[in-house]
């Protein structure tokens, strides 16, 4: 065991109508990584916020480095040396990788701002996490695993003791996952504490030392990784233990919902497949497969260049999403906060803005219509909100994407295509959506179910599809599907022809 490090002790936090923190406790340990797990509304926000200052705690004590502190505000905590890099990356896109990490700590010669010691500095820190980061690129230029990179070197920067990662790899291609544990290592070696927030129940086997459990804002228990199950974990998230983590349930078979031949654009080469009613189609491939870029063309977001489409029977050649969705196809996006919801909007506005043709009287919206249809799916999708008029950014990420999912329903889709449905919530909310996914199926709805995630893949498809650079390497049945089959089609794959373009 690494020395311990930072206490936080019996904490309490309540707020009108809410008691988010009930007497909970996280330890964390030099050289260590501890995993801070809870489903959403666990409060390992307000844990957190608590620790840095952004909340002030109604009881309970924090010991940091053998001495209680008490943080008024964030600048304090970084200051004390806890960092924060947020799963919202807190960069200013349009500035330089130096004049981030120095930003508020500017170095200065005399009274000119140093930026030769600045550039000389940030080289240094990143390359202490090995990374190829030219200190004068823009920020805006950079992939997020980078712009993560940049949020570690300003953590060193400010000697930080504790590094505190929220969802660190939740946008992130596999293989800088990969890289992004190396630097996590690395930091370890240092001495580093490391507190890991992350709904990838998976990740915890693979990088952490310990876990914390929070539920309902109470502390379920400290336990070695070493000591640790799936089953065990998942029993202290959720209270109860998940036996059939995927509730699959066989396909309702009512006839031929899309049919795709040749399609072919900057992004495809020729792909074909069917979609039946009743079923669930599941789409993977690695980085660069082409399964969002496949999910948009079938939106009418980006043209076919040749092929031929039919939605339920008839010829179909979207021009744009509206269209798509008059004609009973709707795409939800991967990236929920960016394209699925408009934040600053309240959960009524964002549930019925795909729909506000069907909710209208002569042109006139229908505001009691309106109200029934929110409503309706806050009770149904058992959205946690206070009311229909809560502000979307406000809502936990598993809250998020139920309202995402009753915006995709409200339009009454014939055709569902779900991209990443479970990316960033907890395990708990994910058997939920997998659950309306069965019920979907049972009334007939086909589904397209992109995911990055195998396992839900395998667990949830009648039959998967696999995508390889913009190519079908073929199909297979859920009954012969495997990770290791999938595999294999994809290292058979031929070399790309030039000029094809896939981002993901």
């Amino acid at each position: 065991m690494g020395q311990l490090v930072l206490r936080l002790e019996n904490i309490s936090k309540a707020f009108p109508g809410v008691q988010a923190l009930q007497k909970a406790s996280l330890n964390v340990y030099a050289g260590e990584v501890m995993a801070l797990l809870g489903e959403n509304g666990a409060g390992k926000s307000t844990m957190m916020k608590v620790l840095t200052g952004v909340y002030q705690k109604d009881e309970g004590t924090i010991t940091y480095l053998g001495r209680e502190i008490a943080f008024q505000n964030a600048r304090q905590a970084q200051e004390g040396g806890i960092a924060i890099i947020h799963q919202e990356l807190n960069l200013v896109p349009q500035m330089r990788v130096y004049e981030n990490v120095f930003l508020g700590r500017e170095l200065k010669n005399g009274l000119v701002t140093d930026r030769r010691k600045m550039i000389e500095v940030t080289r240094e820190l990143l390359s202490r996490v090995r990374v190829a980061i030219d200190p004068m690129w823009k920020v805006a230029g950079l992939s997020i695993a980078q712009q993560q990179m940049v949020e570690i070197a300003k953590a060193l920067l400010l000697d930080a003791r504790v590094i505190v990662m929220d969802e660190p790899t939740d946008a992130l291609p596999e293989e800088e996952v990969d890289n992004l544990f190396h630097v996590i290592n690395q930091l370890k070696a240092q001495g580093k504490a490391i507190v890991y927030i992350s709904h990838r129940l998976e990740e915890v086997f693979r990088i952490c030392d310990r876990a914390t459990v929070l539920r309902d804002g109470q502390f379920m228990g400290e336990v070695p990784v070493s000591e640790l199950t799936m089953d065990r974990l998942i029993n202290m998230l959720v209270g109860r233990p998940l036996s059939q983590q995927f509730p699959y349930e066989p396909p309702v078979e009512k006839g031929l919902a899309l049919r795709v031949q040749n399609l072919s654009n900057r992004y495809l080469r020729g792909v074909s497949f069917e979609l039946r009613r009743g079923e669930v189609l599941g789409v993977t491939g690695l980085v660069g497969a082409g399964r969002t870029e496949l999910a948009k063309t079938l939106y009418g977001l980006y043209p076919a260049d040749s092929g031929t489409m039919e939605l339920l029977g008839t010829p179909y050649s979207p021009r744009n999403p509206s269209e798509a969705i008059a004609r009973g196809l709707y795409y939800m996006t991967e990236d929920r906060k960016r394209n699925g919801l408009v934040m600053p909007m309240d959960v009524r506005a964002n549930i019925t803005l795909s729909s506000l043709n069907k909710l209208k009287n002569r042109g006139v919206l229908n505001l009691r219509k309106e109200k029934d249809a929110v409503n309706g799916y806050i009770d149904s999708m058992r959205i946690k909100t206070p009311s229909i008029r809560q502000r979307a950014r406000n809502l936990s990420g598993g809250n998020q994407q139920k309202v995402v999912l009753s915006k995709a329903l409200l339009t009454a889709p014939e055709v569902l295509i779900l991209d990443e449905p479970t990316r960033g919530i907890d395990v708990g909310a994910k058997k939920e959506i997998y659950e309306l996914i069965n019920q979907l199926k049972a009334q007939g709805t086909a589904v397209m179910m992109i995911s990055s995630e195998m396992p839900e893949v395998l667990g949830l498809a009648d039959r998967v599809m696999v995508l390889h650079e913009g190519r079908k390497m073929g199909e297979l049945l859920r009954g012969e599907a495997t990770q290791e089959k999938i595999m294999a089609m994809i290292l058979e794959a031929p070399a790309p022809e030039a000029g094809l373009e896939v981002k993901a």
